[in-house]
């Protein structure tokens, strides 16, 4: 919870009360009676939430609030009033509050209300630090992500960047797997030396050894010089072995001694060299199935799979999708020139309903496609192509975007927002709005929360209905 609470209210006796309560619950607590103190004691403290009577003499919430946010960006600050209405809480959250308390409260109701601001707090400091530090580390092969699942990969892949543990990044294909891999990288200690990537299935056998390793002048018919291998290449750095699963048997047994004894010998040379070289290796296809079957050493696929990440396919993201979209948007408008700056309702809801068998590639090489043909500032319906069989769901209501990739029908559907998430989240209020014709207050017994509830969740998303 918060540490410490600045109260800003000319009521003293509340004032006193309030910082009892808060007091007894381990808070540290500071005390203005009116806006002027409390924008001096901000200059000199810090602070991490703040509860602002509305009607105050000289400056009141209203006024006070953009002071406030000017001196502390982003601090959550709980408006309170003795004349709470629905008007009144919308009119003080599009003034920058965070919530709106109506006097008089139970400690109870401002226990939750501090509670729900601390969990929306952490959430947004974890994914600022998440998005900077992707943003700093990768530019423009930045990685998306506001689902459960791809916040807890990401999680992981920060705990296993500083450490030279082998990686086995599994996924679908298209999923992302060599990003995955370049962010581990690059945010690992080694990321000022070399990250080298090799697709095992796009080499012949014949070469792939010369590939991996090296080879001395006149080792084979053709090799009129020597040639350092990948593994000399990317010495002190990053080894990327993408489709590990096409690596032929007898290789299988270099690679794993390369690993384990840290040296390589190039073919036609008589002694071998050591090498300083994290390798991180990427399949789509079954590692266990193919140790089974024969087809990839038991020895060698436990030596990689130390540490495992496995990519979930684009299904099983969707609160991802409008977040995708919007990365894909800002390059293409760079890349082609021209100023495609959104889609539309109808077009996102299309992409939300797809199943998307080529994953996140799929989805950009779409994105591409939809700006070249749309010639306005909006993606709309027809410059996506038609989505069938195997992309899309039949013809019916549309299925809303779930966090297992579980797809079910709008009607029937658990509209529950306390357990979605942000993009998910706005993409559930527009679909209410959308069946109830704009009517607020169905659309609030929709989605299961209060119709004051909703309000603040229309200014958070800046959705208009």
């Amino acid at each position: 919870m918060f540490d410490r609470i600045l109260i800003v209210d000319d009521d003293d006796a509340l004032r006193e009360s309030l910082t009892l309560v808060l007091g007894s619950e381990g808070h540290s607590v500071l005390a203005a009676a009116d806006g002027r103190e409390a924008l001096r004691i901000v200059e000199d403290h810090s602070v991490d939430v703040i509860l602002c009577d509305l009607r105050m003499p000289g400056l009141d919430g209203f006024e006070l609030i953009p002071q406030l946010a000017r001196q502390l960006p982003g601090i959550p600050i709980i408006l309170m009033s003795a004349h709470g209405t629905d008007d009144l809480a919308v009119e003080a959250i599009q003034h920058g509050a965070y919530d709106y308390l109506a006097k008089p409260f139970q400690p109870s109701e401002l226990r939750l209300t501090l509670l729900k601001a601390h969990e929306r707090e952490q959430l947004r400091r974890r994914n600022d630090l998440l998005r900077r530090e992707v943003s700093r580390t990768l530019g423009e092969r930045a990685i998306v992500a506001a689902s459960d699942c791809m916040i807890g990969l990401l999680e992981m892949l920060e705990r296993t960047a500083a450490y030279k543990s082998t990686v086995l990044v599994t996924g679908e294909s298209g999923t992302g797997k060599e990003v995955i891999a370049r962010a581990i990288h690059a945010q690992s200690p080694r990321r000022e030396d070399p990250f080298v990537a090799i697709n095992c299935g796009a080499i012949p056998e014949h070469l792939l050894e010369s590939e991996l390793f090296g080879h001395a002048k006149g080792a084979f018919t053709g090799a009129s010089r020597a040639r350092r291998g990948l593994f000399a290449e990317a010495n002190r750095g990053t080894l990327f072995l993408d489709e590990i699963a096409e690596l032929p048997t007898p290789l299988q047994v270099k690679l794993l001694r390369a690993i384990q004894e840290e040296e390589i010998r190039p073919l036609g040379e008589t002694k071998s060299q050591k090498v300083d070289v994290r390798v991180i290796a990427a399949t789509a296809r079954d590692l266990e199935h193919e140790m089974r079957e024969g087809r990839f050493r038991e020895d060698l696929f436990y030596r990689l799979d130390v540490v495992r990440l496995e990519v979930p396919p684009l299904r099983a993201r969707r609160a991802d999708i409008p977040l995708l979209v919007d990365h894909f948007l800002g390059r293409l408008r760079r890349d082609l020139g021209k100023n495609v700056r959104r889609i539309s309702d109808e077009a996102l809801d299309r992409l939300l309903e797809h199943t998307w068998p080529g994953n996140v590639r799929e989805l950009e090489n779409l994105m591409e496609r939809a700006v070249i043909l749309t010639d306005g500032d909006s993606i709309e319906v027809g410059a996506l192509p038609t989505l069938t069989s195997g992309g899309s769901r039949a013809s019916g209501a549309p299925a809303a975007p779930g966090q297992d990739g579980a797809e079910t029908d709008v009607e029937t559907e658990d509209l529950g927002l306390k357990r979605r998430r942000q993009a998910f989240e706005a993409w559930l209020i527009r679909r209410a709005l959308a069946q109830t014709g704009g009517n607020r207050t169905h659309a609030a017994r929709r989605l299961e929360i209060s119709h004051r509830a909703l309000l603040y969740k229309l200014k958070d998303y800046g959705i208009r209905d």
